[in-house]
């Protein structure tokens, strides 16, 4: 197939998402209402409850969803070929992310903006809501973890990207002056904000910026590693309109354009016969040894990019907080997950079209889990090297800058919301715990789980073998949580339901098949195969907690919308 063929194909299918599935499930099935007063405004602090301009929001959600593994995930998944990955990716996003997205989004806007964990508490009782809280304690930090070694190895690898990566700091600190402080025009400050950043990228590539080879004791990837967790936790404690939103929504804006520059090298390419066709194979049947099946594995490998459970923690726990009308859900959250989708594909292409030879992507592929960020970055580099003739390294500063950024705020969000979830943690233990002490907290064992293995990061890494399947079972945690609301409701939810028992009953599989692998007899991992048995017991038990309250809800007097703000309030 062509590689533009591709394109169009993924480009239309998300555009018959959001432009009919959205509307349908916005006006049929949670009926998003402009008049009902959000969080934002009943509860406006504007610290982390700040009515927020749509646009602004998309990009301070899509961004803080997105991060690495919407590339990660496909990358890692083409060794099956590109087919699966692409129909996965573009039925996923349309089907399943952009409706738990949206769901997660609604759910928590009707209930005063509260957690997905503290949903449960009020939607399946409390002994599911610790097992929940447990699952995304666990998430969470191998999020941290996981990502702070993603992005220092990138830091390391391409120095070009350190100049633009952290001065894109500056750049959101005045955009975030200007829309707040200084009320100016929106379009305006994000044309000024995107050619600073795209600025600071050509300076970046002009002039590389490494950490000394020793410092303190520490080398490079400790440094990067503890740089990053510092600025976070300052970032986590900040307004959101200072830092997050405005960073985020000026990646949002250059990730499109970055989407832009590869789709317009895939086209180019074409035209011109410059470009190398799909090098990759459609399906793998010459599979490298030792590479897992393609079922259940695909459904986990490429989570972020398809649908992913962390989304709906992202959705009720930050994003519900600023937004300004409820109808902005629909642009917020389902077209945040179409956005990433978009991402997801073009990951694909630039893997799967990138590469000179058959040979040059086999030998990217020669063993399951060593691609990622690093063959995006060299794949599409060298697309939009031969598409649109823009220079090699520079292509790889452009792509590496971007997957910096995306990484690291999603890393600043989750940081935020680990705050929220410790200081929920201690709420119910009877301890008060204000914001930067629960901070500390986050970035201690964060930091502990990330050097646990060495001064490397070494730990991050060790435990990402679970963050697939543990980020598609909370995806199926959290869609019993909407089930059970919408049946409360007395609303059809199926749209639910479908995407519920699909991704529950294939990331149970892939988790039992990675419980088998860790307790190998010749030589068992003992700390995977304990988290993972946590995992799944918790799962498990929220899944027959959230059976049962489905079947009490349908027993139910139907419940009102109206009657929304007052339960929340009596559970806060």
């Amino acid at each position: 197939m062509s590689p533009v063929l591709l394109l169009l194909l993924g480009i239309a299918i998300f555009a018959f998402g959001y432009l009919f599935y959205s509307k349908f499930l916005s006006k049929r099935i949670y009926r998003l209402d402009s008049r009902f007063t959000t969080p934002a405004h009943e509860l406006r602090d504007n610290v982390d409850y700040v009515p927020t301009n749509r646009f602004v929001l998309w990009g301070h959600h899509f961004t803080s969803v997105a991060g690495a593994a919407p590339i990660v995930g496909p990358a890692i998944a083409m060794i099956w070929g590109w087919l699966p990955a692409f129909l996965w990716v573009t039925i996923g996003t349309v089907f399943f992310a952009g409706m738990h997205d949206l769901g997660s989004l609604w759910a928590s806007t009707r209930n005063r903006g509260q957690t997905i964990a503290a949903l449960s508490a009020r939607y399946i009782g409390r002994r599911g809501a610790a097992l929940f809280l447990l699952v995304i304690f666990i998430l969470g930090f191998m999020v941290i973890a996981a990502f702070s070694v993603v992005i220092t190895d990138l830091l390391v690898a391409l120095p070009s990207a350190v100049i633009p990566s952290w001065g894109a700091i500056g750049v959101a600190l005045l955009v975030g002056v200007a829309i707040y402080r200084l009320r100016w025009p929106l379009i305006p400050v994000t044309i000024v904000g995107v050619a600073a950043l795209y600025s600071l990228i050509l300076l970046g590539d002009r002039f590389p910026v490494s950490m000394p080879d020793s410092f303190l004791g520490l080398e490079p990837t400790a440094l990067w590693i503890i740089v990053l967790l510092v600025y976070c936790g300052i970032a986590s404690v900040l307004p959101v309109w200072v830092l997050l939103q405005p960073r985020d929504y000026i990646n949002g804006v250059q990730l499109f354009i970055a989407l832009i520059l590869l789709y317009g090298a895939v086209i180019t390419s074409a035209l011109f016969g410059t470009g190398h066709g799909l090098v990759a194979p459609a399906i793998n049947t010459d599979l490298p040894a030792g590479t897992p099946s393609i079922l259940p594995l695909l459904f986990v490998t490429i989570a972020c990019g398809a649908i992913s459970g962390f989304h709906g923690v992202i959705a009720s726990g930050t994003t519900s907080k600023q937004l300004n009308t409820e109808t902005d859900a629909r642009f917020v959250g389902y077209f945040g997950a179409v956005g990433e989708g978009m991402l997801a594909l073009g990951a694909i292409l630039a893997i799967a079209g990138g590469y000179r030879t058959v040979a040059d992507w086999e030998e990217v592929y020669s063993k399951f889990g060593d691609a990622g960020v690093q063959s995006f970055v060299e794949g599409g580099g060298m697309l939009l090297e031969t598409g649109i003739g823009l220079p090699a390294g520079l292509s790889a500063t452009v792509l590496a800058t971007m997957a910096v950024l995306f990484a690291a705020t999603t890393l600043d969000s989750v940081v935020r919301l680990m705050r929220y979830v410790v200081q929920e943690i201690g709420g119910n233990m009877k301890i008060r715990l204000p914001k930067v002490p629960a901070t500390l907290v986050v970035l201690v064992l964060g930091g502990g789980l990330t050097f646990s293995q060495g001064m490397s990061g070494e730990g991050g890494m060790r435990i990402w073998p679970l963050f697939g399947t543990t980020n598609q079972l909370l995806a199926a945690l959290t869609l019993i949580i909407i089930a059970v609301v919408l049946i409360r409701k007395r609303r059809n939810p199926w749209p639910a339901l479908i995407p519920l028992a699909f991704v529950f009953v294939l990331s149970f599989w892939a988790a039992i098949e990675q419980l088998v692998s860790f307790a190998d007899p010749a030589g068992p991992d003992w700390l995977l195969l304990a988290i993972d048995i946590v995992i799944i017991g918790s799962s498990v038990l929220v899944s027959i907690e959230g059976i049962a309250a489905m079947r009490r809800a349908a027993k139910e007097p139907p419940e009102s919308d109206s009657a929304d703000a007052e339960l929340a309030g009596q559970q806060r």
